[in-house]
């Protein structure tokens, strides 16, 4: 009982020193004011790196919108995880952890670690070259292996590609062989008009030349005007005229839609008949 009593009164006298609890309370402020300080930090770090990027919009020496919004993302990425990596040091300080031995310690683990970590490092260098050559960007529409989209995010360690359909595919950097942009150049659209076989090729072409030269007031993702190249292919029953428009990155689609309902409107207007099936039938002599 004796013992049980004097490690009774010893908790007693542990929980009753004035002095633990001052420390202990020292302690939590100084971790909560770590913390609300690196919340902070990182804030106004974002907002300059984002202020300095608007400030280079008016540089003679502006990158482009691409590169701009991918190094934005980095930079505010790596000045988080810098930022968060000083306040934990700082935080295990406070509680008395030998710091300078834990990261001699780490380097040596990091070290034997990074033998067996040859795929993370692959995808942190393949990162690096894929910003640093500006393969591609965020807001790019890219086709990586069997996932096409848009570019949402760059990391030195993963891409981030978001379909179509709306699934966001996470790809690690080091399996990234081959990459098709379709973003780095204008597209073409190209459409394909069917007149009847007997039908005047001659107006019809007329017809459609006079609308496309109205057509770039008309869509802005169209570049110039669009080129009509003439009589494509001759088949049985139609004539195919092709029509080819330069445009925006990835409008095309948009832009070969409008071309259809303009062309097939204005030769409707112009009675220009469409080729459509026809039944011929033949009898027999008897």
């Amino acid at each position: 009982m004796n013992n049980i009593e004097e490690q009774v009164n010893d908790s007693v006298d542990v929980l009753t020193d004035e002095n633990i609890w001052i420390n202990l309370g020292q302690g939590a402020l100084k971790i909560f004011v770590i913390i609300l300080i690196s919340i902070v930090v990182t804030r106004v770090a974002k907002i300059a790196v984002r202020n300095i990027f608007k400030v280079r919009t008016h540089s003679a020496l502006r990158i482009s919108e691409r590169r701009e919004a991918t190094l934005v993302k980095l930079l505010e990425n790596t000045l988080t995880y810098v930022i968060y990596f000083i306040a934990l040091m700082m935080i295990l300080g406070t509680l008395n952890i030998d710091v300078k031995g834990l990261l001699a310690g780490a380097g040596i683990v990091g070290l034997a670690v990074g033998f067996g970590a040859q795929s993370l490092v692959k995808d942190i260098i393949t990162g690096f070259f894929i910003i640093f050559e500006d393969q591609f960007s965020v807001g790019d529409v890219v086709q990586i292996g069997q996932f096409q989209g848009v570019v949402e995010e760059i990391g030195l360690r993963t891409t981030k590609v978001k379909s179509y359909t709306g699934e966001v595919n996470i790809i690690p950097n080091g399996s990234i062989m081959e990459v098709t942009n379709f973003s780095l150049n204008n597209s073409k659209a190209v459409v394909d008009v069917s007149i009847a076989y007997k039908g005047d090729i001659d107006r019809a072409e007329q017809v459609i030349k006079d609308l496309i030269e109205t057509l770039p007031e008309k869509y802005e993702q169209i570049v110039g005007v669009p080129e009509l190249l003439g009589v494509e292919n001759i088949m049985a029953a139609e004539v195919v005229i092709r029509v080819v428009a330069e445009t925006l990155p990835m409008q095309h689609y948009t832009v070969a839609r409008a071309l259809r309902k303009e062309i097939k409107n204005v030769l409707d207007e112009n009675g220009i008949e469409s080729p459509y099936p026809k039944l011929m039938m033949y009898s027999k002599p008897e």
